[in-house]
C-alpha cells in the first residue's frame, strides 16, 4: 500500500511537524479547514499556526519530551478569513522524529447550539440589568432606614450581590471579556462565599483553611461565582453540612502537566450525590441533575478554572461528594 497516496485521501485535517515545530506535507483537508494553501502553510511554525496559544507549542514539547500523545480540547484556530475554528487537536510522536497533528473540527450542529446558547445568554444579560438596578437601589434604601445593624449588613449583602451580578451581565455582553487578575486572598474569597450560603440555607458552614497560604494571581469575582456554584449544588442536593476547606498541594497533577505547588480548595457536603444518570458529563453545558436545573453551573466552573490554568474535578457518593478544585501557583515542570 502506498502511503503517500493515501495521505491526500484523508478525511482528518492533518500535518507533520519536525522537530523545530515545522508544518511539513499539510493535507488537503488541513488546507480547506483553514482556506490556506499548501504552500503558504508549508515551513510554517506551530506558533504562527495559532498566535498566542503557547499550550499548543508546549504540547508539542511534552510529545517530543515524552513520546507520548497529547491532546487539546476546544481549541480555537483562526482561518485564512480570520474566522475562527473550534477544533479538537491531537499530537502524536512520529518514529522519525517530529510528529503528527491532527485537527478534529466541532460539528456544526454543535457550532450553532454554542452560538444560540451564547446569543441566548447575552439576551438574559441585557434583561436582567433593569431588574439588579432596582433590587440594588432597594436595599439601599433599606440600609438607610433602619436602625438595626444586622438588617444593615444583610442589605450590604444584597447590595453587593447586585453589583457582582451586574459585573457578570456587562462580561457577557461584552463576549468573551478577560479575566482580572489581581493576587487574591482565597480565605477572603471563600468567607464570603460562606456568608452567602448561611444566609440561603440551614445547612452548617464549616471552615477549615490552612492560614499559611500565600496570595495567587487570580480573578476574585470569577472565583467567588464559582465556589458559590458549588455550595449552592450543594444546598440544592439538600445538604445538611458544607465544608470549604483549602491546602497546599505539592507536586499536584493539572490535567496533563504537573505543577510544584498549587492551592487546592476542597467543597465537601453530606447531600444526595451526583445523580449517575449525568456522572460521566456533569461539566458538559445543559447537563443537570435536576429537572429545574439549567445545566450552566458546572460548565461556568470548569471555564473558569480553565481560564486561572487549573483543574476542577469531583469524587461523589450520596453522603460524601467533594469538588476540588486546583490552581497553579508557580510554573509548570515535566
Amino acid at each position: 500500500m502506498d502511503l503517500a497516496s493515501l495521505w491526500p485521501q484523508l478525511s482528518t485535517p492533518a500535518v507533520c511537524l519536525d522537530a523545530q515545530q515545522q508544518l511539513q506535507a499539510p493535507n488537503p483537508a488541513l488546507c480547506e479547514l483553514l482556506g490556506l494553501g499548501a504552500r503558504r502553510l508549508e515551513g510554517m511554525t506551530l506558533a504562527a499556526l495559532a498566535p498566542g496559544r503557547a499550550e499548543l507549542v508546549e504540547a508539542f514539547r511534552r510529545v517530543l519530551a515524552e513520546q507520548r500523545v497529547v491532546q487539546l480540547r476546544d481549541f480555537a484556530l483562526v482561518d485564512a478569513a480570520g474566522v475562527t475554528v473550534m477544533v479538537d487537536l491531537t499530537l502524536s510522536p512520529l518514529a522519525a522524529g517530529g510528529a503528527l497533528l491532527e485537527a478534529h473540527a466541532l460539528a456544526p450542529a454543535a457550532r450553532e447550539s454554542n452560538a444560540q446558547l451564547s446569543e441566548s445568554l447575552r439576551g438574559f444579560a441585557h434583561e436582567v440589568k433593569n431588574p439588579l438596578a432596582g433590587l440594588r437601589g432597594a436595599a439601599q434604601l433599606i440600609a438607610r432606614r433602619v436602625a438595626d445593624d444586622g438588617v444593615k449588613e444583610l442589605a450590604g449583602l444584597v447590595i453587593a450581590e447586585a453589583d457582582r451580578l451586574a459585573q457578570l451581565a456587562n462580561r457577557l455582553l461584552q463576549g468573551s471579556a478577560s479575566p482580572a487578575f489581581a493576587p487574591v486572598n482565597i480565605h477572603e474569597v471563600l468567607e464570603r462565599v460562606a456568608v452567602l450560603l448561611a444566609s440561603q440555607g440551614q445547612a452548617a458552614i464549616v471552615r477549615d483553611f490552612d492560614p499559611s497560604l500565600p496570595r495567587l494571581a487570580g480573578d476574585a469575582d470569577r472565583l467567588l461565582q464559582l465556589f458559590l456554584n458549588l455550595g449552592r449544588n450543594a444546598l440544592e442536593a439538600e445538604a445538611e453540612r458544607v465544608v470549604l476547606r483549602t491546602r497546599a498541594e505539592h507536586s499536584a497533577r493539572l490535567h496533563d502537566r504537573i505543577v510544584r505547588l498549587a492551592l487546592r480548595v476542597d467543597v465537601i457536603d453530606n447531600g444526595g450525590g451526583v445523580p449517575s444518570a449525568v456522572s460521566d458529563h456533569l461539566f458538559l453545558p445543559m447537563v443537570s441533575g435536576r429537572a429545574d436545573g439549567s445545566g450552566l453551573g458546572l460548565a461556568l466552573c470548569r471555564e473558569i478554572a480553565a481560564e486561572h490554568g487549573g483543574a476542577l474535578n469531583y469524587r461523589s457518593r450520596s453522603g460524601d461528594t467533594v469538588f476540588t478544585l486546583l490552581l497553579p501557583y508557580g510554573e509548570s515542570h515535566d
